[in-house]
């Protein structure tokens, strides 16, 4: 509360000219504040509302093909466990001698060597479609020596197959 008396008389013994300078300052510095804490930040928002809004849009219709994607896959009729352990070991031969799978009950290990990574993630969406296997656990490293710089991938991909 002594503050205010002081500032008084300070702002009393300050000429005119001085006066009329620090309420100057004192609009510049209030109207700044304005700026940088009222209207800036909504400016900001309303010019990047635009692309937010374009790419929202763009996530919305990448779910939207997700969700039928899961939808036409939960329509397909199911396989007996035989026709999926078929169908999986077709797809395999296709890699020759760079692949080769092991089953233990419900679950099919299978192991690359070699692999270029478009034909493994070709493959893995054939044997979720046509064996209904679904990957539970993958441990793949990248294979050396690949001269043409193509990544090619070694490890393994155990796959869950429709129960018996």
């Amino acid at each position: 509360m002594k503050l205010a008396p002081a500032l008084r008389a300070r702002w009393d013994g300050l000429a005119a000219r001085e006066r009329s300078l620090v309420r100057c300052a004192l609009v510049l510095v209030g109207a700044a504040l304005l700026w940088w804490l009222g209207l800036a930040p909504a400016l900001h928002t309303v010019r990047t509302a635009g692309a937010e809004h374009l790419a929202l849009q763009a996530r919305l219709e990448q779910m939207k093909a997700l969700q039928a994607q899961a939808l036409a896959l939960r329509a397909q009729p199911r396989i007996s466990y035989d026709d999926a352990l078929r169908a999986l070991r077709a797809s395999v031969q296709a890699f020759g001698g760079r692949a080769q799978i092991g089953v233990a009950g419900e679950r099919a290990t299978v192991t690359f060597r070699g692999i270029p990574a478009d034909a493994l993630a070709q493959w893995l969406v054939q044997a979720r479609l046509n064996a209904r296997a679904l990957p539970t656990d993958a441990r793949l490293t990248r294979a050396r020596g690949d001269p043409a710089g193509i990544a090619n991938w070694d490890g393994s991909v155990v796959l869950a197959l429709p129960s018996r």
